[in-house]
């Protein structure tokens, strides 16, 4: 059989799975729209009340209960200098009132405070939270950093009372310089939740389609009749991957164009994101070979899957696959090493790690990353073809 007599054979498949996919408009305006519509608003609503949240605990005034207010008057004027006051009214077990969440954070100053403070002994105040709440971290941070200026203050005046320069306390004055440029900080927001969102819309971007290509039709007893035409087998079920990667990257395309609208008209955070042409083109790129493979693995499946409902249970486990690389890289960053660029999921992860934070791509790692990629999805195209050459294909009982 010629070249042009599969592509032909192929591109009647495609055309045909597209039509039939197309005349279900409500599925078809789900996968088409959910992704455009549905990711920007999760990232940039996340985005803003995140910022809310940080904006709202470090503007307004802390309030705070403190146990022993009576034993350090001036520590607590200093704090309340500082947006942190003291509660009116002190909760009967203030460790419960912390553990409820009925205050983030409390301050408990030892009855011998003032006694160690005139004394010039280090006085004892305990800072009373829950680390494992994350509603009390700018709290808790507010806390302690009024904490430790109080301490540096009364810490230079008695100095200073006995004739001493402060600064002889100080050997080494100890500077930053923050190399990470502004695009890696405002990359730092994004790092965790946007690269499983896009991994996984692309991984699954055609997945509906596919399987009721193969597992829906075979359900339908409609497969039998398009395996006994004179069309090759591997032009079918190639036919039919293409649709489904022709709808997989037109929702991406639409997903990525969403972002870049949505951040556009956005504020705060979402007006920091690059949504430049060049970064989504970069993005779509990275993403082309996990949509081919993501498609050519359902076809797999979907193969030896009798019914939809079966087919469809792939679905629980395929999702979770994304979040592989996300979760070691919490308990375990890695640092770039070429190995990374081909393993599935990971390689993906990283890429997007660099474009958000606009970092250059060297043509090694592109070469690595397109290879294996590509590679991996002809590996499972081929699986694929030889399972649709099984007889039993055909049959759904």
């Amino acid at each position: 059989m010629s070249a042009s007599s599969t592509f032909t054979q192929l591109w009647a498949v495609a055309v045909k799975e597209l039509r039939d996919f197309a005349r279900d408009r409500r599925t078809l305006a789900l996968t088409l729209l959910m992704g455009p519509l549905l990711y920007p608003a999760i990232m940039l609503g996340l985005g803003t009340m995140a910022e809310s949240r940080a904006r709202t605990q470090l503007d307004e005034p802390l309030e705070i209960p403190v146990v022993g207010a009576e034993h350090a008057p001036h520590l607590v004027a200093f704090l309340a200098g500082h947006g942190i006051e003291a509660a009116d009214e002190l909760p009967a077990d203030v460790d419960a009132a912390v553990r409820e969440q009925t205050f983030d954070v409390a301050l408990s100053i030892d009855a011998q405070f003032g006694e160690d403070w005139r004394a010039g002994r280090p006085a004892r105040v305990d800072v009373i939270h829950d680390s494992t709440r994350r509603t009390a971290e700018i709290p808790v941070k507010r806390l302690r950093a009024a904490l430790q200026a109080y301490a540096g203050q009364v810490g230079a005046l008695r100095l200073y009372a006995r004739g001493i320069d402060a600064t002889v306390t100080q050997p080494i004055a100890l500077g930053s310089r923050d190399l990470a440029t502004p695009e890696a900080k405002r990359g730092v927001l994004l790092s965790m939740l946007l690269p499983y969102l896009l991994i996984l819309m692309s991984f699954l971007g055609g997945a509906y389609l596919i399987m009721d290509a193969t597992a829906g039709e075979r359900e339908r007893q409609s497969l039998e009749p398009l395996l006994a035409t004179p069309a090759s087998r591997g032009a079918i079920v190639s036919g039919k991957m293409v649709a489904a990667c022709l709808v997989g990257i037109a929702s991406l395309l639409l997903t990525l164009l969403a972002f870049k609208l949505s951040a556009q008209f956005a504020g705060g955070t979402a007006q920091m994101l690059d949504v430049r042409f060049s970064a989504i083109a970069k993005l779509l790129l990275i993403l082309l070979p996990m949509l081919f493979i993501g498609t050519t693995l359902l076809s797999y499946l979907s193969a030896a899957s009798k019914s939809m409902k079966e087919a469809q249970s792939h679905m629980t486990w395929l999702m979770l696959l994304p979040m592989l690389p996300i979760m070691l890289l919490a308990v375990n960053p890695l640092k770039y090493e070429p190995w990374q660029f081909a393993v599935p999921f990971l390689a993906q992860n990283q890429m997007i790690q660099k474009v958000i934070r606009a970092e250059p791509v060297d043509p090694q790692t592109w070469t690595i990353y397109l290879v294996a990629g590509f590679g991996l999805a002809a590996l499972l195209w081929f699986a694929a073809v030889r399972r649709y050459h099984q007889e039993k294909l055909a049959i759904s009982g």
